[in-house]
């Protein structure tokens, strides 16, 4: 066995990948990033859930704010828009720096693999970071105003149209990355971080050797639910459950991972009434650096817990 295996997305599953790394060995976490977000903008390859987990762990994340670098300027972003470029995606002038390194990896025949962890050497981050493939695949969105790549509509927009359906262009065709599959295999443990289910953990799932390697693991796997109180901390989960006519409930959660999941962490003050799975209870709203490892501590204690 191998340790603890972390699917995760956005700025929630890097809080709970963060706090996984205050109570366990960081050298025996993995964590499989989504790639839907991953899109092309002024010609830079940008890997937005990728980014936001090197940043976390590394600590050079913007925290009030939630996503980007800390410390951050500006002056390429003042002078772009001086040009009339495109400026509704914020790329600050540190933030450049990643996205040019990767692009010009890319342009040279690496991976997204082999950069992401030559990254995470670089700044000291002892965790696994895989991305959930090295190949393309978009998560796509068919809206009341047409079909939206998820960037458009997640920050262009701002969540703002309504969603029919979500589909991942490229999943069906995509291999997981180098390590996933082996990771998933021999964990010991997998969580699903508390991210959207919809728009961050689905993409993974929708890997068909991912489901695969998911459904046959031996190890015990536990999804953190991002719902507290019957809202979401961050993002559009809320909206979207009901836009697809999903009662906004943990029942709802445990309902979309039937099958994979065998245990429900959800926080102190709510409930699941679904039967044919394990649930544990814990204040799940991670602010504090104490508040993400007490939630990883609960996560990796259910799971303990399954037989």
């Amino acid at each position: 066995m191998s340790g603890t295996v972390v699917l995760t997305g956005g700025v929630g599953g890097a809080k709970l990948v963060l706090g996984l790394l205050q109570v366990v060995d960081p050298v025996t976490v993995t964590a499989i990033v989504n790639t839907g977000d991953d899109f092309r903008h002024l010609g830079l390859h940008i890997s937005p859930d990728i980014d936001t987990l090197l940043y976390t762990l590394s600590g050079k994340a913007n925290t009030a704010q939630g996503w980007g670098r800390e410390d951050e300027s500006w002056a390429f972003l003042s002078a772009l828009r001086e040009l009339g470029g495109e400026d509704w995606f914020l790329l600050g002038d540190r933030d450049m720096a990643l996205h040019v390194l990767r692009t010009a990896g890319l342009a040279r025949g690496d991976t997204l693999s082999t950069i992401t962890a030559a990254v995470a050497r670089r700044w000291g981050v002892e965790a696994k970071i895989l991305p959930m493939t090295d190949d393309p695949v978009a998560t796509m969105l068919d809206s009341d105003v047409g079909e939206l790549e998820f960037q458009r509509y997640f920050v262009a927009l701002r969540c703002a149209p309504a969603i029919h359906a979500i589909r991942f262009a490229g999943a069906e065709q995509a291999s997981p990355a180098p390590g996933v599959v082996d990771a998933i295999m021999t964990a010991d443990i997998v969580l699903i971080a508390p991210s959207n289910p919809f728009l961050s953990v689905d993409p993974l799932l929708a890997i068909p050797a991912i489901h695969k390697a998911l459904s046959d693991t031996l190890a015990p796997i536990v999804a953190v639910s991002p719902l507290v109180g019957g809202q979401a901390v961050k993002g559009p989960t809320v909206k979207l459950m009901g836009e697809l006519g999903l009662p906004v409930d943990n029942d709802s959660i445990a309902r979309h991972y039937a099958g994979l999941i065998d245990g429900l962490l959800i926080d102190s003050g709510d409930d699941c009434s679904v039967t044919d799975i394990a649930i544990a209870h814990t204040p799940t709203l991670m602010v504090t650096l104490e508040d993400k490892a007490r939630v990883a501590r609960a996560a990796l204690a259910l799971a303990a817990a399954i037989d």
